[in-house]
């Protein structure tokens, strides 16, 4: 007995070096820290390429001599691209690896962001902003896997952060994007190219992950990315939170690509206009982190919905009233009403009880929400181009707000896409 005890001893001394030891929470400190701010700089990335073009946008159709309907056709590629290209991402995650994904999608945004101002002519204007976008929608898709995966525990302080960040990008290049291009010049291909540098910027804090396809370590290891796929059309929540997705994306696009022309034709000043749209889009900053949390807590999101529907019914009927009277309200009111984005990322980190499953939800409801979302852009720059004012455009924006709270009370239900597929 003694010498099986003393060999178990020896033989447990022997194994001790190979075994992990308690050092090493350091280098997991570390590796938070590094996802934390690749999350934050790639957020920042999601929108400025938009905005950006949506502050300028009279200056490049003149330059590239665009008519109304073009124009339309150049605010509706971004959901275009981002159905199109988000639908592939978690075949792509499965292959090399959520990080490796970003990391690319990140490269593609600076390279498009470089190239788009000077491609010469409308066809290669789009080409260059369709590179962007590519990058835009893989990492759209795949933000909330990469919270679901290295955070499960913090699935809505994260998405806040995430979300939050994102607006702050989305309103500087709003808000900035035309003094800017004044102090450099006048020059509005500098204006658009400058945003390069942050998307280069985010490229680096992705290179570690480039060769990580393994499981996370605060993640099940029968909830990795590449588990078997569910058949997520079989489930009307997923169903439900698509066309919530859509509904909200085609608002927010109109807004982004219009809003700021609205306000023009209203006799506002270019960077007036320009600030109006950052106000609209900075109120995401700080309740994108809030109404993440709040949904979190709450076992049905519909009150939240309604809400933020609410007040861009009003939003929408300012702007058909008085847009230059109460400009400021309804810039408001419209960025608390867009807040509807990180509600949808939310639920659809709910909505789902693996990684696996938020890979495959948030790709079906993104790529599906923004196909929904391609026609209603161009459909407003033609009613804006045949019926020589923006009347018709604005009803048809706060006409789509109603179906919008009705499919996200559906989707805000305590439901799971794994159950309701398995059934």
């Amino acid at each position: 007995m003694a010498r099986e005890e003393n060999r178990a001893t020896t033989s447990t001394r022997i194994r001790t070096p190979e075994t992990p030891t308690p050092a090493k929470p350091a280098p997991r400190a570390w590796t938070t820290r590094l996802l934390i701010a690749g999350i934050v700089l790639t957020a920042l990335n999601l929108r400025p390429a938009i905005t950006s073009l949506g502050a300028l946008l009279e200056e490049v159709r003149d330059a590239l001599g665009m008519s109304g309907s073009v124009a339309g056709l150049l605010t509706s590629v971004p959901p275009l691209c981002f159905a199109v290209f988000g639908v592939t991402a978690p075949r792509l995650a499965r292959r090399f690896g959520p990080g490796a994904v970003v990391c690319a999608g990140m490269v593609a945004i600076t390279a498009g962001l470089l190239i788009r101002p000077y491609a010469g002519g409308t066809a290669g204007f789009l080409a260059a902003s369709a590179l962007t976008l590519m990058g835009i929608a893989v990492s759209n898709v795949l933000m909330p896997v990469i919270v679901k995966r290295w955070f499960p525990d913090r699935v809505g302080s994260m998405t806040g952060l995430y979300s939050m960040a994102l607006a702050l990008g989305t309103a500087s290049a709003a808000a900035v994007t035309v003094p800017m291009t004044e102090a450099l010049g006048g020059s509005w291909q500098i204006g658009l190219a400058v945003w390069g540098a942050l998307g280069a910027a985010a490229v680096l804090p992705w290179l570690p992950f480039v060769r990580d396809r393994g499981t996370a370590p605060a993640e099940d290891p029968h909830a990795r990315v590449d588990a078997p796929r569910l058949r997520v059309t079989r489930s009307r929540t997923a169903w439900a939170l698509a066309v919530y997705f859509g509904l909200q994306a085609t608002g927010a696009y109109i807004t982004m690509g219009w809003m700021a022309q609205i306000f023009r034709d209203s006799g506002v000043h270019a960077g007036t206009a320009g600030l109006l749209l950052a106000v609209t889009m900075v109120m995401g900053v700080p309740l994108a982190f809030v109404i993440p949390r709040l949904a979190t807590r709450l076992p049905h999101q519909g009150p939240i919905v309604l809400a933020l529907g609410a007040c861009g019914l009003a939003g929408y009927a300012g702007l058909y009233l008085a847009p230059a009277g109460g400009s400021w309200l309804w810039a408001l009111l419209l960025g608390i009403s867009n807040c509807s984005f990180p509600l949808a990322l939310t639920m659809v980190g709910m909505r789902a009880r693996t990684s696996a499953g938020v890979a495959q939800l948030s790709g079906f409801a993104q790529s599906t929400g923004y196909l929904i979302s391609i026609p209603g852009p161009l459909l407003v720059g033609v009613l804006y181009q045949h019926s020589g004012g923006w009347g018709l455009p604005i009803a048809l924006m706060a006409g789509l707000m109603i179906p919008q709270m009705a499919v996200g009370v559906l989707a805000g239900r305590d439901r799971t896409v794994e159950a309701e597929a398995t059934r």
